[in-house]
């Protein structure tokens, strides 16, 4: 019984805290696109001039985001059953955004007008333990340009 009691008290912990700490993020992630905007992200072919170009730096942006206790036992169960696992969906695309961002924002403090050929990278941290996945790291790169 202080198993179950114990799991209950993890799986209700895992959605309060999680659900508090996405939506806060989600709000930051919204805050920070809107000051960052007027940097463009382009991409053009490899081989492509740009016009105007002083001067080029690659950029690089990455953040590590774990999964919460609640997420990774339903994402447990839809794995059972398969089809779309949902409640990772946005831990992905926090991920992605959180990534673009801190790229963007070194650009900007650099001087850039715009970053180039922006590529993102994923990778599942913690995936081959047994517990589904606990954290994903997403990489994003781009060429920045005065």
């Amino acid at each position: 019984m202080d198993v179950l009691g114990v799991f209950l008290i993890l799986l209700a912990v895992g959605f309060f805290a999680g659900s508090y700490t996405e939506k806060k993020h989600l709000q930051d992630l919204h805050d920070r696109e809107y000051r960052t905007r007027q940097i463009k992200l382009v991409n053009i072919g490899a081989k492509t001039r740009l016009k105007e170009v002083d001067r080029s730096k690659l950029f690089v942006g990455s953040v590590v985001i774990s999964s919460d206790y609640f997420k990774t036992f339903v994402a447990g169960w839809m794995n059972f059953f398969g089809g779309r696992i949902s409640v990772f969906e946005s831990l992905v695309e926090r991920g992605r955004r959180e990534a673009i961002l801190r790229m963007k924002e070194d650009a900007m403090q650099w001087g850039a007008r715009q970053v180039v050929n922006v590529r993102l990278e994923t990778a599942e941290l913690g995936g081959n333990n047994g517990n589904g996945v606990v954290s994903i790291e997403v990489i994003a790169y781009g060429t920045g340009v005065q």
